[in-house]
C-alpha cells in the first residue's frame, strides 16, 4: 500500500486524547484506531501483534534467518491527536504545489505567515479544508513504519534483524510512554518517528515541569472592601506580571528556555494559574523552578501565608544525557538519510516526545521526521514526497 494511501485512512479516525480525562487511554476512541493497526499488523505477519488494555499496540517482525543474533530495533509512533484543534472529521485532499497561498476553506496557508510551505513547490501536499487539523502528528508517523515494514515483507531477500512496532496511545497530553512495556518490546534502542520536517534528527529536548499557583482571596462587597478584601484575580495577574515577560514562547527560540501561562481563570475568591517551564539546560532549568517557588514565598509574605499554593511537577527531562552513550543510533540514521541524498541536520525539540521518557526508561530514542509543518493547527500539511523519502529511510534503517 502507498505511504499516502495508508496516512488517508488513518486520519479518517478521530484520535483525540483528552488532558482532562482520568481513564487509559483518555479517549475511547483511540482504542478504535489501534485495534484496526493491531489486525494490520497481524496481517502483515508480524508476531503476537496486538493492542493491550492500556490501547497500546506492539507487534515484531522476526529477523531474517541467519540474523536472528543481531539487537532488535525498535520503531515508534503515536496515534492520538493534538486537541488544540478540531480533530473530528478530517476532509483530507491531495494537492499538487506549485508556490504561492494555499486556500483551504475555511483557512488558508500563506506564505506571509508559513513562509517554510515555498520550499515544497513542486511536491504533492496533503490538506484538510481548514476546519479540522490534519494529524500528520503523528499519524504519518504510522504510516510510515507500518508501509516500511510492509516494504521489507515484501522483498525477504533484504536481511534484517529483529524489528519492534510500538504504537502509543496519549502522547500528546504527555502520557504516551507511561504504560509502554519497555521490557516486553524487548528493542535494545528505538526510533520514535514524530518529527517535523525532514531532513532533521532530534535527540535533544526541553527538561519540563508544570506548575499550578492556585491563589485564595477573600471576597466581600465592594462597598464595604476597604482594607478587608482580597481580590483572588488580581493578585494572581500580579504574579504573572512579576514574571520575565521576555521569556515567554513569544519571544524565545533555539536553545532558550520559557515560562507559558496555558490557562488563567478565577474570581474574587479563587484563582488558577495553569502554566509550563521549560529549558534544555537543567541547570537553568532547576533555576526556572526555583524562581517560581521563591515568587510564591515571596506573595504569601506580602499577603499572608497561604494565600498562594503551588503544585509543581517535572515532566520529562533532555533526552540528551541518554542519547551522548548511544550516538552511533544518530550516527545511523544520519547515514540512512545521506543515502537518499539528504543532509541530515540535528536539532533540538522545542517540546518533548515519548521518546524523550523512554531513553529514561532504559531505551535510548531519538527523533526522527515525518515530513509534516504547522502542527496542532488548522494549517497543518505534509508532503507526499517527505513520506516516501521516510519510507525509503526507515527501510535502510531497519536492514541489518
Amino acid at each position: 500500500m502507498l505511504v499516502q494511501d495508508r496516512f488517508l485512512k488513518y486520519v479518517s479516525f478521530d484520535t483525540q486524547s483528552d488532558e482532562n480525562s482520568t481513564t487509559v487511554p483518555s479517549s475511547a476512541k483511540q482504542k478504535v484506531l489501534g485495534a484496526f493497526l493491531a489486525e494490520e499488523l497481524a496481517k502483515m505477519g508480524l508476531k503476537d501483534a496486538h493492542m493491550d488494555e492500556n490501547g497500546y499496540v506492539y507487534g515484531w517482525l522476526e529477523a531474517t534467518k541467519g540474523y536472528e543474533d543481531r539487537d532488535t530495533i525498535g520503531f515508534i509512533a503515536h496515534m492520538d491527536t493534538s486537541p488544540d484543534a478540531p480533530g473530528k472529521d478530517v476532509k483530507a485532499r491531495i494537492i499538487h504545489y506549485e508556490g504561492g497561498d494555499i486556500e483551504l476553506g475555511n483557512a488558508a496557508v500563506t506564505l506571509k505567515k508559513f513562509p517554510a510551505v515555498a520550499k515544497y513547490a513542486g511536491q504533492d501536499l496533503i490538506v484538510t479544508d481548514g476546519s479540522t487539523l490534519l494529524g500528520a502528528d503523528d499519524k504519518a508517523g504510522v504510516a510510515e513504519i507500518f508501509t516500511a515494514v510492509e516494504y521489507l515483507i515484501a522483498h525477504p531477500e533484504i536481511p534484517h534483524g529483529r524489528i519492534a512496532v510500538g504504537i502509543t496511545p496519549d502522547e500528546e497530553i504527555g502520557c504516551g510512554a507511561d504504560h509502554f512495556d519497555v521490557e516486553k518490546f524487548g528493542a535494545k534502542w528505538a526510533y520514535t518517528v514524530d518529527g517535523g520536517e525532514v531532513p532533521e534528527i532530534e535527540y535533544e529536548n526541553f527538561n519540563a515541569a508544570s506548575a499550578k499557583v492556585k491563589v485564595n482571596g477573600i471576597n466581600i462587597h465592594p462597598g464595604e472592601a476597604k482594607d478587608k478584601m482580597k481580590n483572588a484575580a488580581l493578585l494572581l495577574c500580579e504574579f504573572v506580571a512579576r514574571m520575565p515577560a521576555a521569556e515567554t514562547p513569544a519571544h524565545t527560540s533555539g536553545y532558550e528556555g520559557f515560562y507559558h501561562v496555558a490557562n488563567i481563570c478565577g474570581d474574587e475568591t479563587n484563582a488558577l494559574l495553569a502554566m509550563i517551564i521549560r529549558d534544555h539546560d537543567r541547570e537553568k532549568f532547576e533555576n526556572r523552578k526555583a524562581f517560581i517557588s521563591n515568587l510564591v514565598e515571596y506573595m504569601n509574605s506580602v499577603y499572608g501565608e497561604g494565600t498562594f499554593v503551588l503544585d509543581m511537577k517535572d515532566s520529562y527531562y533532555n533526552m540528551k544525557e541518554q542519547i551522548l552513550p548511544h550516538m552511533h543510533i544518530i550516527e545511523a540514521a544520519e547515514a540512512a538519510m545521506r543515502k537518499y541524498g539528504l543532509s541530515p541536520v540535528c536539532v533540538p525539540i522545542r517540546g518533548g516526545t515519548d521518546g524523550a521518557r523512554l531513553s529514561f526508561m532504559g531505551l535510548p530514542c531519538p527523533n526522527l521526521p515525518t515530513g509534516g509543518i504547522n502542527f496542532h493547527s488548522v494549517h497543518e500539511l505534509i508532503s507526499v514526497q517527505s513520506m516516501e523519502t521516510m519510507v525509503n529511510v526507515l527501510v535502510e534503517l531497519m536492514k541489518a
